[in-house]
């Protein structure tokens, strides 16, 4: 099987690993295993290793040494869905008592489950900005036992330095957890800068056709906790212990998508190019936030770091919350919806969509942003319904 060490490039192991043919059929794409259940060739004679579908699936397993190659993982673990994968790194690799620093800007969903699911159980955080190295420093505490980071953020595109970050958290003792959605397998490795974990919501451009919810966590090699356990196996532990595994149809779907995710990022990245371009000369636009951008903050960072700068933009628009709520409803190519990473164009208000949930707290985010997931529709189209809508309404 091909791994990530094998020098092939990336859409060579998106293709093949995990996908080798069928040895009895020949058939190239791995096939649904729509069971739940293996014989077994007398009592503990497992064929493969499997024996109950939550424990281990066949087209499960597919994905997860697919999406571990793309890393450069140890191993990688499929979940229902991203948040379910958040959940499983808490609950895994904290206790009651241990403290977590979190971005300013973190994706609302993550936000709630550290502060309303996570926080009543015992585990404690602190709001940093991951931008800022020194903010980060300040913000851990002897008790501190993980950093967790998006980069880019959501919906600012904040870019946290994986490196740095990762140096000061490993003197500290914690472990870095990278949230890499927004920039994908195929535009950053976090592994290869320090991380110690990588989670995904696969329900965005891994399976990138909007049509799947999952998540996915990656382990690097060789990581253990302040107590001295092993990460790849704590997580794997809790994974069928806690039971909110990817199901096959999910999986089948995410391992497809990565199939076409370089040729797809390269298309999302070309289209955000010019919506920004386009953006910056309106006179309703007041600030945009891209790392694409030489006047984002870190913007050399992510430079470094990322291959682009990916399908991601959020604006601010002349005459506030009102005018921003009456723009995403009057585009007509662009869907108005949450979610994003599929190949159609979505734009949403984040403070009362996506990010309603942390409206009132540190996290809250401006009342006149709207957050853009740039599709890969023809790009003169996209920016002629944006036209529209910002020359009528701002």
């Amino acid at each position: 099987m091909a791994t990530h060490d094998d020098g092939l490039g990336f859409s060579s192991l998106a293709i093949h690993v995990g996908s080798e043919p069928d040895p009895t059929t020949g058939a190239v794409v791995p096939p649904i295993y729509a069971t739940s259940t293996y014989k077994q060739d007398g009592v503990g004679g497992l064929r493969g290793g499997y024996e109950y579908s939550r424990s281990a699936n066949p087209t499960r397993t597919a994905l997860e040494e697919c999406f571990a190659a793309l890393e450069g993982g140890q191993r990688a673990f499929a979940f229902a869905s991203g948040l379910a994968a958040e959940d499983c790194i808490i609950r895994s690799l904290l206790s009651p008592g241990d403290h977590v620093v979190v971005p300013t800007d973190a994706y609302g969903g993550t936000y709630r489950l550290f502060n309303r699911v996570a926080r009543p159980w015992g585990i404690e955080h602190s709001i940093a900005r991951i931008a800022d190295i020194e903010a980060v420093r300040a913000a851990i505490r002897p008790e501190t036992r993980m950093i967790w980071l998006e980069t880019p953020t959501n919906p600012l595109l904040g870019i946290a330095d994986i490196a740095a970050i990762a140096e000061v958290a490993h003197e500290a003792g914690a472990l870095v957890v990278v949230d890499n959605t927004f920039a994908t397998a195929y535009l950053q490795n976090p592994v290869s800068l320090g991380a110690d974990v990588v989670v995904h919501s696969t329900t965005k451009y891994s399976g990138g056709h909007s049509d799947v919810v999952g998540g996915i966590v990656v382990t690097k090699a060789g990581v253990t906790t302040a107590s001295g356990e092993d990460v790849t196996e704590r997580i794997g532990f809790h994974q069928n212990a806690m039971g909110a595994v990817a199901g096959p149809f999910d999986a089948w779907l995410v391992l497809r998508g990565l199939k076409t995710l370089a040729v797809r990022m390269e298309r999302h990245c070309d289209n955000a190019e010019a919506i920004v371009e386009f953006l910056s000369g309106h006179d309703g636009v007041t600030e945009i936030f891209y790392p694409g951008l030489a006047g984002h903050l870190n913007h050399e960072v992510a430079a470094r770091q990322m291959k682009r700068y990916g399908g991601m933009v959020s604006f601010r628009v002349r005459g506030g919350e009102d005018v921003a709520v009456k723009v995403v409803g009057e585009t007509q190519l662009w869907t108005l919806g949450e979610s994003l990473g599929g190949v159609e164009s979505l734009i949403e208000h984040p403070g009362r969509m996506t990010h309603a949930s942390v409206a009132g707290t540190e996290l809250e985010v401006p009342a006149d942003l709207i957050r853009l997931s740039v599709g890969i529709e023809d790009v003169e189209d996209l920016i002629a319904d944006l036209k529209q809508a910002l020359d009528r309404l701002t």
